[in-house]
């Protein structure tokens, strides 16, 4: 019985613990409508991300700390539907009206804890760093 209790803590303490860590807010500067370098349009809230028209990413924790999101894969997703993303995000100094960009690292994992564990994107090299291709540059809507 008591090895039962030891581990039931141990549960316990583990999940409080990732739950501590979850964060269900978006860093402000990642919330609203964007364009991307490619002119692409997004809408980001604390709890989904839209890739325009019909891409949606189910956001399940933002980790504003290390960079980066978990989102499940919504609808507009052919073959990756209902699989996991980790989309790593950056801001950028001296590059308006690109303020921020964001690289797909993970888009097709099986769990959220495995897209979790993927190798973030190289931040200290923006126009390889994601994958060996650049972070895709968001601007807000409408800025020249």
């Amino acid at each position: 019985m008591k090895i039962l209790k030891s581990i039931l803590f141990t549960v316990l303490f583990v999940s409080g613990m990732y739950a501590a860590n979850a964060q269900t807010k978006a860093p402000s500067f990642a919330k609203g409508n964007f364009t991307d370098d490619y002119g692409i349009k997004y809408s980001i809230s604390d709890t989904l991300w839209t890739q325009h028209p019909d891409i949606k990413y189910h956001i399940i924790k933002w980790n504003a700390k290390e960079q980066y999101l978990i989102a499940k894969n919504g609808s507009g997703h052919k073959a990756d539907e209902n699989k996991y993303t980790r989309i790593d995000f950056m801001t950028f100094d001296g590059m308006a009206p690109w303020n921020w960009g964001f690289c797909l690292t993970a888009y097709k994992a099986k769990t959220d804890i495995e897209a979790e564990q993927t190798a973030a994107a190289d931040r200290k090299n923006p126009q390889k760093g994601c994958n060996g291709y650049p972070f895709s540059r968001m601007k807000v809507m409408g800025e020249q």
